[in-house]
């Protein structure tokens, strides 16, 4: 039994700023464009192909596959780890008439047909969450970078929150859900937080007030494991990392590639300015509320609000003056040039914009799966 104030979690620190990455695909019918689900096929078909058949997992729809790294030293490493199963996974695919698809959300996908992966895990949260929980079509990127102390992942965890908007709006992509134009960069940013244990985390300033936390949400019945806070931003305590699961789902390792590097580097950046006594930049939760909204809303035109004096600036202006802040870090970490790719994301278009403009050009939905389908293929 977990009793409120008993709760110990000890988190295995990380000697290295490791960095794994998570990444969400769907499955998509290679005809009528449609989701499918068939990944337990997709499974068995990969599988004697896969160096490490781990490295694939399910996910809570059938119609989702998941491709994770191992701990890597630098973006480039977690690039190619990627590419070691992504390869193979498209071309067994192949074999299946499905192709990937790497995005926030899919344009027209019915959720009533989804079908939901065996495990009690899956349906005990379709019970719970009913409704909204059967709606979650989406799809994202998690981020994970090891973190060398205990008492300093919080510290960093609340000042990331000053960018959270930067990297909503350089990877949104689901703009278009159940067959029209929401309006939003990202609509998935805002449906996931419909869950009761995703969105925003709190701000807690010690750990211990995290561990009181965690005892409250298992003795109330909220969770069954610390898995189950399912924040934005979160601890991985049995990892030794601070997740970063902001990002909606991308189609290129380029791009992939970039928004890692940022993550990583904003992440070191931040913990060696704490390290050295600098008082970290925060916000309050109304502020970083309010810019997780508008990143959603508006992606990479959004004006963001930047501190508690209330200045604000175009997001993409900021991420400029945030690139060339970050160049040495990145140099130290080996990551300059996936970095270097945050302004090419800028330059290009993010994938919610280069969605809608075949959305506006062809008049149909099937050509806008058929583009971020092409991206996916012709990057690897």
């Amino acid at each position: 039994m977990w009793n409120a104030g008993a709760v110990r979690i000890d988190f295995h620190a990380s000697p290295r700023p490791t960095v794994g990455v998570e990444w969400e695909l769907a499955l998509v019918d290679r005809h009528s464009r449609d989701l499918r689900n068939d990944a337990a096929d997709l499974f068995s078909a990969v599988a004697d192909r896969l160096p490490d058949p781990g490295r694939l997992h399910k996910e809570l729809l059938r119609n989702t596959v998941e491709v994770v790294t191992g701990v890597c030293d630098t973006v480039g490493d977690a690039l190619s780890d990627l590419r070691s199963i992504v390869l193979p996974v498209l071309e067994a695919a192949d074999g299946l008439d499905l192709d990937l698809y790497g995005a926030g959300t899919h344009p027209f996908a019915s959720w009533a047909g989804q079908q939901l992966t065996e495990g009690h895990r899956y349906a005990e949260l379709i019970e719970r969450t009913q409704f909204w929980g059967r709606q979650m079509l989406i799809w994202g990127v998690h981020v994970h970078v090891g973190m060398p102390s205990q008492e300093r992942v919080l510290p960093v965890l609340t000042s990331l929150l000053t960018w959270y908007p930067h990297l909503q709006a350089l990877s949104a992509s689901s703009p278009i859900w159940g067959g029209l134009d929401t309006g939003y960069a990202s609509n998935r940013a805002l449906m996931f937080q419909q869950l009761p244990t995703a969105g925003l985390p709190f701000h807690f300033e010690r750990w211990e007030e995290f561990e009181h936390f965690a005892a409250d949400q298992l003795e109330t019945g909220v969770i069954d494991e610390l898995s189950e806070i399912r924040w934005d931003l979160r601890p991985a305590p049995h990892l030794g990392t601070l997740e970063n699961r902001v990002c909606d789902g991308v189609s290129t390792p380029r791009e992939l590639g970039a928004l890692t590097a940022l993550i990583q580097c904003l992440v070191v950046d931040l913990d060696a300015r704490l390290v050295a006594g600098e008082s970290l930049p925060t916000m309050p939760p109304w502020h970083v509320q309010e810019n997780k909204w508008r990143a959603a809303r508006y992606g990479l035109d959004a004006i963001v609000i930047l501190d508690d004096d209330n200045r604000e600036r175009l997001v993409t202006d900021d991420l400029a003056d945030l690139l060339d802040r970050l160049a040495s870090v990145a140099d130290r970490l080996g990551c300059s040039a996936e970095l270097a790719d945050v302004a090419t994301i800028v330059e290009r278009g993010a994938s919610y914009q280069r969605q809608r403009a075949v959305a506006e050009r062809t008049g149909d939905l099937v050509a806008v799966v058929d583009a971020v389908v092409e991206e996916l293929r012709e990057s690897w």
